[in-house]
């Protein structure tokens, strides 16, 4: 039955058998494939020829990540490259808990949040509990932790965590604390400069990031791409100041101790170069942490030394008397009658304790600090040109350096001046103009090197390991003659002698040194004087001059507060340092010193 039916569909089945194909269909076939082959090779040899370029930028697109800079900032090195601004690297950590995988786990496993906050607690230095709280509902771009270093990121990554993301960043550190904020400033949260050198060179601190393109090796290895010639030279530049860390820290404590003991209202102290004009220390006090900026008042955040005026006092006299010389109403030899008060335009004027000294001679009119004899002396001297010598000293002027802030001092009007005869008479001794105590250093270096007016400053420039891309600008001017400053010089070192025979121990033994005290009283409200600013000011050593060391502190509340009892103590310890510091040989070997140095 069943063959029967097979045969009988299989005698309805009829087969068809295949024809050859014909030569002209072939020909038709064989064209086609050679057009489409043709058309292939012209599209190839036309993205070759003519769309390369093209082509080559849009594979590089795809192949290069574009990397913001990081806006790092150069270094401040001291005078010796010891650190004293640096940017280092720190890290922010992120978590994004929807992509929480271990190694080895399999694509798609999501870990539990409990089980990261376990491997993190230990390098975060936090608890399960409080990493959970700071997860949260959230599910990504949750911020864990910032300020992380370098080793705290390196044991992160080792976890291998996914959904772990480390974000560097730089942060600029203070390795000295408040030892240099008062001329470096700080840097706010934003990295925005706020003070000091930090923001008046704020240009020049931060490096060139000419980098802003990486390309991903075969191999996946990021390569930099389109750096030009000498960036990464130009990245290595620092700043470097003219201060020295040593000299700073023993600045730092003996102001702060003598501000404290005196219960005074701020102090500075500072070390000049007097042939450069470079400030081997600057410090004053009270200042201020820049690491932790937010823990103090604004108020501190300035450098008074340049910014606020005082008057000098008597640590202007000698200053005077060179320019008496210089004039000539006064001679090397020459003396004066101290009779303890004189009156001027119906004012009248006394020594500081009020006693008469009788004839003095310059010298000696230095060594007691006469009044009397000052106002005798500078009433030779025409009263316009001794106005128009207080203007080309520059008392008024902003003093051309890089101190951040600096301001210029204040005279009367040479109206007022030349036509009000206590004018100067009460500048003859210090008083009735004020200047910053940076100016007053800067003349008494004036006396110290021979009569030259340096440019003070406190940065070298930014150098590198071969070369310098910018140095601070320095220049001098001649304003007085160096036999008058020579003879002043020679007049101020007999003072510090008298301060020995009197109990003052100023000098080093084997080592000649000039100076002069100052007590200027202060006035709170322009009418009322019932305050004090002490200062001592040194040059040294007086036959081979190469330092002015500057002290100054305003408003010491204890009774017998005097330049020679408050500020001459620390200018004292200052030298000692400066003199070990700088291998200044005693002044018994200077000749053979001398000759080797030459």
């Amino acid at each position: 039955m069943r063959s029967r039916n097979l045969k009988t569909r299989m005698k309805g089945f009829k087969s068809k058998t295949l024809s050859p194909l014909s030569e002209d269909r072939f020909k038709i076939v064989f064209l086609l494939l050679c057009l489409g082959l043709g058309g292939l090779f012209f599209r190839v040899g036309w993205l070759q020829v003519f769309q390369s370029d093209q082509l080559t930028n849009k594979a590089r697109e795809v192949q290069t990540e574009k990397k913001k800079p990081l806006g790092t900032r150069r270094s401040i090195l001291d005078r010796n490259g010891k650190l004293v601004a640096i940017d280092e690297k720190r890290f922010k950590l992120w978590a994004h808990p929807r992509y929480f995988n271990f190694p080895g786990d399999s694509f798609g496993t999501v870990r539990k949040p409990e089980e990261v906050a376990k491997l993190l607690s230990s390098p975060l230095s936090k608890s399960v509990n409080e990493i959970l709280q700071e997860f949260g509902n959230y599910s990504s771009g949750i911020m864990l932790a910032e300020g992380l270093t370098q080793e705290k990121a390196n044991e992160i990554k080792k976890l291998g965590i996914s959904g772990i993301d480390l974000e560097a960043y730089p942060q600029r550190l203070y390795p000295h604390g408040s030892l240099f904020a008062n001329v470096v400033g700080f840097l706010d949260l934003d990295r925005r400069p706020q003070a000091g050198l930090e923001l008046s060179l704020d240009q020049k601190l931060r490096r060139i990031e000419k980098t802003s393109l990486l390309r991903k090796g075969a191999d996946g290895t990021p390569l930099p791409i389109g750096v030009q010639r000498g960036v990464f030279d130009q990245d290595q530049l620092n700043l470097q100041l003219t201060l020295d860390v040593r000299l700073q820290e023993v600045a730092v404590k003996e102001i702060s101790k003598q501000v404290k003991e005196w219960n005074a209202k701020k102090g500075v102290v500072m070390v000049m170069d007097i042939d450069t004009g470079e400030l081997l220390a600057l410090a004053s006090t009270p200042s201020y942490d820049p690491n932790r900026y937010w823990d103090y008042s604004p108020s501190l955040f300035k450098e008074w030394s340049v910014q606020e005026l005082f008057e000098p006092g008597s640590t202007f006299k000698p200053i005077n008397l060179a320019l008496a010389l210089e004039e000539g109403v006064i001679s090397p030899n020459g003396e004066v009658n101290d009779d303890g008060l004189i009156t001027v335009g119906g004012w009248p004027l006394s020594n500081w304790d009020r006693r008469p000294n009788g004839v003095l001679t310059f010298p000696e009119v230095l060594q007691v600090s006469s009044n009397v004899g000052m106002v005798k002396i500078m009433n030779k001297l025409n009263a316009s040109n001794y106005w128009q010598w207080l203007r080309q000293l520059g008392i008024d002027e902003i003093p051309e350096t890089d101190l951040p802030g600096a301001v210029g001092g204040q005279i009367k009007s040479k109206q007022i001046f030349v036509n009000q005869p206590i004018e100067p008479a009460v500048a003859s001794f210090g008083q009735g103009f004020s200047i910053t105590p940076l100016k007053l250093a800067q003349l008494h270096a004036l006396i110290a090197n021979g009569g030259k007016l340096v440019t003070p400053h406190i940065t070298k420039g930014l150098h590198g390991e071969y070369e310098s891309y910018f140095k601070t600008p320095t220049k001098s001017k001649q304003v007085l003659s160096p036999e008058v400053t020579n003879t002043v010089l020679g007049w101020m070192e007999t003072v510090v002698t008298f301060y020995k025979e009197n109990g003052l121990e100023v000098n080093v033994p084997g080592y000649r040194i000039g100076g002069k005290t100052g007590t200027a009283q202060k006035s709170q409200d322009g009418l009322n004087y019932n305050s004090k600013i002490c200062s001592f000011v040194a040059s040294l050593p007086v036959d081979d001059p190469r330092y002015v060391v500057l002290a100054v502190i305003d408003e010491p509340q204890r009774p017998n507060a005097y330049g020679a009892t408050v500020a001459l103590p620390v200018a004292k310890k200052i030298i000692e340092t400066l003199l070990v510091i700088e291998q200044i040989p005693p002044s018994i070997n200077r000749k053979e010193h001398l000759s080797i140095k030459s």
